[in-house]
C-alpha cells in the first residue's frame, strides 16, 4: 500500500531509525473492580452472575493472555486498578515477572464524573502505594478507567511524571499539555464488541469474532502505510475466552510478520516520543468545550 501524502499541518509521525508504524498490545485489568464501585452506595447484592463473570478474569482469562504473549514473544503493557492488585496480589508480580509493564487504572475502576478531584487524588496515590508495597516499581503510566479525563487529573499525572494513555487526539503519540499522550481507539477496544453481562441489562448480543478482526486487520493495514499506532485494548475477563484467544493468535500472526512494525510496550513508546522531536511537533494544548451560549457569530 503506498504512502498517503500528508497535510501541511500534520506531517509524518517519525518512529526509531528502520521503523515504519507501531503497535502496543494492552490490557486492562478490570476485574471485579467495576462491579464493586457501581455497589459503593448500596447494599452488598446476593447475586453471582455478574461477579463471577468478572473473576473469570483473574482466574483464567489473565494466564491464557500472558501465555498468548509468551508465545509470540510480545510485551505488554497491563493496567491494574488498585483494588484489583490488593484482592489479587499474584497478579503484579506475575505480569512483572514475564518482563511485561505495569501501569495504573484508578483504584476501584471509579468513574471520572462520579468523583472529585480530592478523591482521584487520593485513588492515584493509594494505587502507587500498592504497586509500591507489591513489586517495589513505581508505574510509569496511567489509563484512566472508562478513558475520561479533566485538567486536574493531568496535572497530577504531570506531578506524578507518568504518560497517559486514555484519549484519542491522534492515532498516533502526542503531547497535550505537558503531558505524553499514547492514545486509544475505542473501535480498537473487545469490551464495545463483547461485553455482555446477561440478567436483561444488555442492548445487545456480543459479536462474532471474525467481522471484528477483518475490522482491525483493516485498521493495521491502513495505519502501517500512514505510519501510525495500533493500540489493541483487551480485558481479562472477555478476552480471556478461548475463542477471543484465537481471534488474538490471527491478529498478531499478522501484525508480528509485517516488516517495518514496531512492536512495543506503551511505556516504551512514550519514552521514544518524550524524547523526540515528535514531542514538540504534535504538542496541542489542554481544551474542554465551551458552552455555545458562551460564543458570539462571526467573531
Amino acid at each position: 500500500m503506498p504512502h498517503p501524502s500528508h497535510r501541511p499541518n500534520h506531517p509524518r509521525y517519525v518512529w526509531p531509525e528502520g521503523k515504519q508504524s507501531a503497535f502496543c498490545f494492552s490490557i486492562d485489568v478490570d476485574a471485579d473492580a467495576p462491579l464493586l464501585w457501581n455497589l459503593r452506595e448500596g447494599a452488598p447484592s446476593p447475586l453471582l452472575g455478574h461477579m463471577e463473570q468478572r473473576l473469570f478474569g483473574p482466574r483464567v482469562g489473565i494466564w491464557r493472555i500472558l501465555d498468548l504473549l509468551d508465545r509470540f514473544g510480545i510485551k505488554a503493557s497491563f493496567y491494574v486498578p488498585g483494588a484489583v492488585a490488593e484482592q489479587h496480589p499474584d497478579l503484579l508480580p506475575a505480569f512483572v515477572a514475564r518482563g511485561h509493564e505495569i501501569g495504573l487504572h484508578g483504584y476501584f475502576h471509579e468513574i471520572v464524573s462520579q468523583i472529585s478531584d480530592a478523591e482521584f487524588t487520593g485513588a492515584l496515590e493509594a494505587s502507587l502505594a500498592i504497586f509500591q508495597a507489591q513489586v517495589g516499581i513505581k508505574p510509569k503510566g496511567f489509563r484512566s478507567p472508562a478513558w475520561e479525563m479533566t485538567p486536574h487529573m493531568l496535572a497530577e499525572i504531570k506531578k506524578h511524571g507518568l504518560y497517559d494513555s486514555s484519549l484519542s487526539g491522534f492515532d498516533h503519540p502526542y503531547t497535550i499539555g505537558d503531558v505524553v499522550e499514547v492514545p486509544v481507539q475505542w473501535a480498537i477496544d473487545d469490551a464495545i464488541y463483547f461485553k455482555f453481562l446477561g440478567g436483561g441489562a444488555d442492548s445487545w448480543p456480543p459479536q462474532a469474532t471474525q467481522p471484528i478482526l477483518d475490522n482491525w486487520l483493516d485498521e493495521w493495514d491502513m495505519l502501517q502505510a500512514e505510519g501510525g499506532l495500533l493500540m489493541l485494548t483487551v480485558h481479562d475477563w472477555i478476552s480471556g475466552r478461548a475463542h477471543r484467544i484465537r481471534m488474538l493468535e490471527r491478529l498478531l500472526e499478522r501484525v508480528t510478520t509485517t516488516q517495518g512494525a514496531w512492536i512495543a510496550t506503551v511505556g516504551e513508546v512514550a519514552a521514544y516520543h518524550a524524547q523526540s522531536a515528535n514531542a514538540a511537533q504534535f504538542k496541542v494544548p489542554v481544551r474542554t468545550p465551551e458552552p455555545i451560549a458562551d460564543r458570539r457569530f462571526g467573531r
